[in-house]
């Protein structure tokens, strides 16, 4: 599915970067005869990547070739379930490597860590692979530059796994905002709610059998391994992950900033911190950020971890705010309401990953534009950041309109990038 908001501003970036997305190799079947097969990896056998994994192995003109964990048991049960998806079992591999080698490999899907993003991103794109990045694309902005600029000069595909933007009825959602069906649009609150239970205290261990450790951490500086921080808890850790926000709170200020029509804020500020439990978590599981831009809009995010009631009973997961009434988002629908708050229309509508992915494979197929290319995964990716570098620094963040960068504050940019373990900093 094409996404006709995005036809002027794909095509921009296009023009401006030389991007091409060049169609796939025609590889030989078995029995000789040609055809066109996408052939894909998946790199980080998570819950995504395996969901990942199969939805590639059911799609028509695709192939996965490999699956890929640093945890070998992972991997393993990973290319099983591709195999029961109705594909070919697909090789188990733990370094990724392996991958970026095999030049008959067309893309390379990334759903590792957030500290793995970027860098497994920059260096696919320099392999000649085509890449689908989870969200967020990157652990911090400067990752995200490069990784944009990696696309651009390496000719690649490279979209990021915020599926809305594939979601029939959520388009249709901001093309209507966008057209004025709730008047002048200024104001969107974005929400998130879980009940997480408490990470604990982790002690000092050996890691578990069958995990590479070292490749785990990757680009990250080293720190002894502890047993509360995997499977999925170094999400609440500084050192590797970007708390609730970059996690879920970027999958709703993407859909904001998108039917705003708004690129980079001019004003960021954050409230929160940990305030369930104490323990190890570093990032607040209570979380309220804003984003300011130009032209008199803004938008906000609140993030609750740990308690899954929202006042006020209402579902939606954004709502906009305009000078005629209001429109929420929830799932793959909307309603749009009067200044009352009634009810005028209600849509209903379908979600799920499998659009989102058949969009990516259009677009390296050349028959379609990425509904998220990397450019627009990056700018709403940055929101996220500089969300956490306000909480971080506990003040407001003035940010150039022009690229989101921080302005009069040193300290504030030294989190704009981080120090990388020998060997594995990334470079276009």
């Amino acid at each position: 599915m094409t996404n006709p908001i995005h036809r002027r501003r794909f095509l921009e970036t296009a023009a401006t970067a030389g991007l091409v997305a060049g169609g796939v190799r025609t590889i030989r079947a078995e029995d000789g005869a040609a055809n066109d097969t996408m052939v894909v990896a998946v790199m980080g056998t998570g819950g995504r990547g395996t969901e990942h994994s199969r939805n590639f192995a059911r799609m028509n003109g695709c192939r996965v070739a490999y699956v890929c964990d640093v945890d070998r048991h992972r991997a393993e049960a990973a290319a099983s379930e591709v195999a029961k998806a109705g594909g070919r079992s697909p090789e188990a591999v733990t370094d990724f490597r392996r991958i970026l080698d095999d030049k008959d490999v067309d893309a390379l899907v990334v759903a590792t860590c957030n500290h793995w993003h970027a860098p497994a991103t920059i260096l696919a794109c320099a392999a000649g692979k085509h890449v689908y990045v989870e969200k967020p694309c990157s652990y911090n902005p400067r990752e995200g530059e490069l990784a944009v600029e990696a696309a651009r000069k390496h000719r690649r595909v490279v979209q990021m796994g915020n599926q809305r933007r594939s979601w029939p009825k959520v388009i249709e959602a901001v093309e209507r905002i966008r057209s004025g069906a709730i008047g002048r649009p200024y104001f969107a609150r974005s929400f998130y709610n879980n009940n997480r239970p408490s990470i604990g205290r982790g002690r000092d261990t050996a890691p578990p059998e069958g995990l590479d450790y070292a490749l785990w951490e990757g680009p990250a500086p080293h720190r002894p391994f502890h047993d509360n921080y995997l499977h999925y808890n170094w999400h609440w850790f500084w050192h590797w992950g970007n708390g609730e926000l970059g996690n879920n709170g970027v999958h709703f200020i993407d859909v904001c900033r998108w039917a705003f029509g708004v690129d980079y804020p001019t004003r960021v500020t954050s409230a929160g911190g940990r305030y369930r439990y104490h323990d190890d978590q570093e990032t607040p599981d209570t979380h309220v950020v804003t984003f300011e831009f130009p032209g008199e809009k803004m938008i906000t995010w609140e993030g609750l971890s740990c308690n899954n009631f929202r006042p006020g009973g209402h579902s939606d997961e954004m709502v906009f705010t305009g000078e005629e009434g209001s429109l929420g988002i929830t799932g793959g629908g909307y309603r749009i309401y009067d200044l009352s708050g009634k009810v005028k229309e209600k849509v209903s509508g379908a979600g799920g990953d499998a659009g989102h992915l058949a969009n990516f494979v259009a677009a390296i197929r050349g028959e379609a534009r990425p509904n998220s290319e990397i450019l627009e995964g990056h700018r709403s990716t940055l929101l996220c950041h500089l969300g956490n570098i306000a909480h971080r620094t506990g003040r407001a963040l003035v940010c150039d309109p022009k690229d989101g960068r921080i302005l009069h504050d040193d300290e504030a940019m030294k989190l704009w990038t981080r120090q990388y373990a020998p060997g594995w900093e990334p470079k276009v």
